[in-house]
């Protein structure tokens, strides 16, 4: 199974609003109390999932909003992705500050350390990079070393003026943002006494996640692709399956949402 397991934001939690942040978005509302219930389909399997924008808290002295989830373990990449996270506007953007964990399938969750990482843009136009961020970090899995590099990005995918989600729900105004999760998995091992790298997973995209924002609303449909193709070496076998793909859908129910 390949999921998203979340952010966690490092943060000062502030219920009595006293360092709000001003800034609003028509297309990701933040107002505390604004909720958003969500069906969930992945598999086959029906779920469902509410979020909602709990209190302001500060981040590096910034006022953020942190988005709540109903349930301890939300079902969807969406709900997920901003539960316990810190979002704010930001001259038409939406940033957001935390720790996103992946869970994709190959070895132990990743954890990506993300500050004021562009998740919406209300100027976006299609194929403009809105944020990003890269790294490399090494696990042991079941007895196998193995070394990541990773790009963790967001892109603008252009907007609409009217869009007909899966469920036939019709929106008006809507921006599109694309999360990308991009990998690349090595390993050195030895053969014939001598060290040898070897690369498992080339780069590729495990991750993609199409988000449909609609103005006055907030997210109103998510399309997730979660799919990997390791390379084949004779007599050299992983501890996981050498290819996955899961298609996870998120439509909108039901929303409270105040400027």
């Amino acid at each position: 199974i390949i999921a998203f397991v979340g952010f966690s934001s490092c943060s000062s939690d502030d219920d009595s609003n006293s360092n709000p942040s001003d800034e609003i978005t028509d297309y990701l509302p933040l107002s505390v109390g604004n909720y958003w219930t969500y069906d969930v389909t992945s598999e086959g399997i029906a779920s469902r999932d509410s979020l909602y924008s709990g209190n302001d808290t500060l981040i590096s002295g910034v006022a953020h909003k942190k988005l709540k989830t109903l349930d301890v373990l939300p079902n969807g990449f969406y709900s997920t992705s901003l539960k316990n996270n810190g979002l704010r506007a930001d001259n038409g953007t939406v940033k957001m500050s935390g720790t996103a964990s992946f869970d994709y399938g190959l070895g132990n969750p990743i954890a990506i350390s993300i500050s004021n990482f562009i998740i919406l843009k209300e100027s976006g136009v299609a194929n403009e990079q809105l944020s990003s961020v890269s790294g490399t970090f090494s696990q042991t899995v079941e007895g196998y070393p193995l070394n990541f590099t990773y790009t963790l990005k967001t892109v603008s995918d252009g907007q609409v003026a009217s869009f007909t989600s899966p469920n036939a729900d019709v929106y008006s105004n809507v921006i599109k943002t694309k999360v990308i999760l991009n990998l690349k998995i090595t390993t050195t091992q030895s053969i014939g006494g001598f060290p040898v790298t070897v690369t498992v997973l080339q780069p590729q995209d495990v991750v993609t996640s199409t988000q449909y924002y609609a103005q006055g609303i907030g997210m109103v449909h998510t399309n997730t692709n979660i799919s990997y193709q390791l390379q084949e070496f004779p007599g050299f076998t992983l501890p996981f399956p050498s290819s996955g793909s899961q298609t996870q859908q998120e439509f909108l129910d039901t929303y409270v949402v105040e400027e």
